[in-house]
């Protein structure tokens, strides 16, 4: 009779608790990292989305001439309210029924008050003499608002941007949870007009209108790459992404694929965090939204700046990021204005 021994392998317990440790080790090191960058991400991101709705509001309550003419804060905010979807109105006897109780301007300070932020000046505005108004916008922000009674409208110029002059807007895009730390979840922007001719406007970035660039001959690129900034021409004749460069005098002046990503954020319901490179389906696209900021209705495409073709193609329910055949004709570029 033949007999098979069989011999059984097996981690001893002193193995499992050291491999254990070294992944608790690990694991400390590496998660608070990954949870402060998604974080400092997520509020960037909202912060954005949020800038840009308040200047869309803004823009349209210049074109129809309710930008300005308001004696005070809590009439500006009435009519704001028509605008962009404000969920609950505090004046300053009761700041922090709509706003945090305390907020850390800077670390390792003690938390200010915000039941004191009663007036402009708290918001570093002292000339303008209003009352602060806190509200709660539909998408969760709140925030603190100083409207500047000696406001001017231009109906026929609707470029407004985060700099200065209208308004003051202390915000805090993650609403009532932690941190309420200045630089964090929470900024602050004055808002008024700029003087750039931006056709396209979004997160502090100013562009021309879209359009389909002229394609760019091999023998045209070979004599242009260099101070346009391209590193290798196409063999093909039809370069629709080198005329693109052309046109806008150089890559730098294309924008990212970053910036693209950017654009997915603020077009789909629910503002989607959408990776640099990431496809992304099953979106809902905001019906207006992209027309707000000076892009076509989806279904468009966009260059990037990146030598290899790569776009970021805009549809109804899907945005794909994809390298293509530089000879696509069906990509539109827009010029980075500076």
């Amino acid at each position: 009779m033949i007999r098979l021994n069989f011999t059984k392998f097996a981690f001893t317990l002193a193995e499992v608790l050291i491999t254990l440790a070294v992944i608790g080790v690990v694991a400390v090191l590496t998660i608070p990292g990954l949870i402060k960058n998604h974080n400092e991400k997520a509020w960037s991101t909202a912060q954005d989305v949020f800038t840009k709705r308040l200047e869309v509001a803004t823009r349209q309550m210049n074109t129809e001439e309710k930008l300005a003419g308001y004696a005070n804060t809590m009439d500006f905010v009435n009519e704001l309210k028509k605008y962009i979807k404000i969920t609950r109105v505090c004046d300053n006897s009761e700041i922090t029924k709509c706003f945090n109780k305390q907020v850390i301007w800077n670390e390792g300070d003690e938390p200010i008050d915000m039941s004191q932020i009663k007036t402009s000046a708290s918001l570093g505005q002292s000339d303008w003499n209003t009352d602060t108004v806190a509200v709660q916008f539909a998408n969760g922000v709140n925030a603190i608002i100083a409207y500047n009674p000696n406001t001017t409208q231009d109906p026929y110029n609707n470029q407004f941007a985060a700099t200065s002059a209208s308004m003051a807007i202390l915000y805090d895009v993650s609403g009532n949870k932690s941190p309420n730390t200045f630089g964090k979840d929470i900024s602050q922007v004055n808002v008024s007009k700029v003087g750039k001719n931006c056709t396209v406007e979004f997160v502090g970035n100013c562009f021309s209108a879209p359009f389909i660039p002229t394609p760019l001959t091999n023998s045209e690129c070979e004599n242009l790459k260099e101070s346009l900034g391209i590193e290798k021409c196409s063999s093909n004749d039809n370069d629709y992404w080198g005329g693109a460069v052309k046109a806008c005098n150089g890559i730098n002046n294309l924008p990212t694929m970053e910036t693209l990503s950017q654009i997915a954020t603020i077009i789909y319901e629910g503002n989607p965090i959408i990776d640099t490179y990431e496809n992304r389906e099953n979106l809902v696209y905001i019906a207006g939204s992209a027309s707000s900021i000076g892009l076509p209705e989806p279904t468009f495409a966009l260059w990037s700046n990146e030598e290899s073709g790569y776009y970021r193609r805009f549809l109804a329910n899907y945005t794909e990021a994809t390298p293509v055949y530089r000879g696509y004709s069906g990509v539109r570029a827009m010029c980075i204005i500076k």
